[in-house]
């Protein structure tokens, strides 16, 4: 594929799980993921990282994203070293051994009217 393409580290500045949901799990279920591209030819070992506004960050919670594929990661499914709260904010660092491209997305599910928000992460100084 030649050159990898992206950074190696990203910052997310907004998250929030709802702790309610309408409609099937696991499908429908509010949820945050961190979406992660590596094109590169070698697979990339992530780390990602959770702040708060009250206590000490969580993590790093440990990735591993296969040569020339995707990784959708539900922050709700992160348990080790701990599960993400529900119903707090939080912001979240990600870096990786080597370039990848980051995206954010959010389903909030509370309401029978969906909500959905992806965004770009912030890419940081490589």
């Amino acid at each position: 594929m030649g050159e990898p393409i992206g950074r190696r580290r990203w910052a997310i500045a907004e998250g929030y799980i709802p702790s309610s949901s309408h409609g099937p799990a696991p499908r429908m279920e509010s949820h945050e993921t961190v979406c992660i591209l590596n094109a590169a030819d070698s697979d990339a070992h992530v780390e990602l990282r959770v702040f708060f506004k009250d206590r000490e960050p969580a993590g790093p919670y440990r990735l591993t994203v296969p040569a020339r594929r995707t990784l959708h990661q539900r922050f709700n499914a992160l348990t080790d070293p701990e599960p993400i709260p529900r119903d707090t904010d939080y912001s979240s660092l990600i870096e990786s051994d080597m370039p990848v491209v980051v995206q954010h997305t959010r389903l909030d599910s509370r309401e029978a009217e969906n909500a959905l928000l992806t965004t770009i992460a912030f890419p940081g100084d490589q």
